[in-house]
């Protein structure tokens, strides 16, 4: 996905009934539409797993990404950038059909995003496009729970799962939105059982529990026993690993700027430091300096030399 982002008040959002904060699947023309009202604004290569894979590459991990694009200009911008930030993308693009997606993102002066996304040629991703080698060489699969709208993409995920599982590599998967865990929270319940590690943020928690505090959630998810790294914006993260219980506290590296990013960033540094076997008190410190630095900045992708952040603030 290539994220267009700019500036917008209350008064936009309203006018447009869209909720604050969440992100909705928008077509064509709603896109067309909404990109003609929008003040200016700044584009850049995005999307949540990618987002992920560009920061482990910044943290000097080895991360691939595995996405659709068509042959077109924004897909050719996201291969050059994806590539660029060190991140292996071997996935062939589209030659026909819908063109690359795009996400319409709306910063309001509170730092809160709002995403309205054109899926585009991302849904065409399918099985094919898994390439069997990549999966065996990588320590841990990540999914991103967005893409299990497109039933093509779900199988594609399936298909990933099944060859990670046989050469008993690990499997991550992200929640990604309130919504989406609305959308399919039967098969999500069923997917937290058999990953091995899942991140979700404070509403898609309770969301997937059906709960209406984080309590009563924290219960929920230790009978599942999977381990599980929370988010929780300001309030920093809750790190579970059956009755074991870390509480990291948010990390700050200026002022709030745009939160757009803030949970693939954490992500990202969660998973550099897991990979590399680091205690969870740590992988949980790295995730929340990754997303400090993303929150700093317009964008989704790390501006600053991430790896040092780090690495001053968390000892080996």
């Amino acid at each position: 996905i290539v994220d267009v982002l700019s500036h917008a008040d209350d008064g936009f959002l309203e006018a447009r009934s869209l909720t604050k904060g969440g992100m909705i699947l928008i077509d064509a023309d709603e896109a067309s539409n909404l990109y003609k009202e929008m003040a200016p604004g700044i584009e850049c290569s995005g999307g949540s797993a990618a987002n992920t894979m560009a920061g482990i590459a910044a943290l000097g991990g080895n991360a691939a990404f595995i996405g659709k694009v068509h042959g077109d200009q924004l897909g050719e911008v996201f291969g050059h950038d994806i590539r660029a930030a060190g991140v292996e993308f071997l996935t062939m693009p589209a030659t026909d059909g819908l063109a690359t997606a795009r996400c319409l993102i709306l910063v309001t002066p509170d730092a809160q995003r709002t995403m309205n996304t054109f899926l585009g040629a991302s849904t065409q991703l399918g099985p094919d496009d898994i390439d069997s080698k990549q999966i065996e060489r990588a320590q841990i699969t990540y999914l991103e729970g967005y893409l299990w709208d497109p039933e093509n993409a779900k199988n594609a995920f399936r298909r990933a799962t099944e060859i990670a599982h046989a050469k008993n590599r690990k499997i991550a998967l992200t929640l990604s939105d309130a919504f989406c865990v609305d959308r399919h929270r039967a098969e999500f319940r069923e997917l937290t059982k058999v990953v091995d590690l899942v991140f979700a943020n404070e509403a898609e928690i309770l969301s997937l529990y059906e709960v209406n505090n984080f309590e009563d959630a924290l219960q929920a998810v230790r009978s599942d026993n999977t381990l599980l790294a929370l988010t929780r914006s300001e309030k920093g993260s809750v790190i579970l690993d059956g009755d074991n219980v870390h509480v990291i506290n948010a990390t700050t590296a200026g002022p709030v700027v745009d939160t757009t990013g803030a949970g693939d960033l954490y992500a990202a540094g969660f998973l550099a430091g897991y990979t590399q076997g680091r205690s969870l008190r740590d992988c949980g410190q790295m995730g929340s300096i990754a997303a400090a630095e993303a929150i700093s900045h317009f964008g989704a992708r790390p501006e600053t030399d991430l790896k040092a952040m780090i690495d001053g603030q968390v000892s080996v």
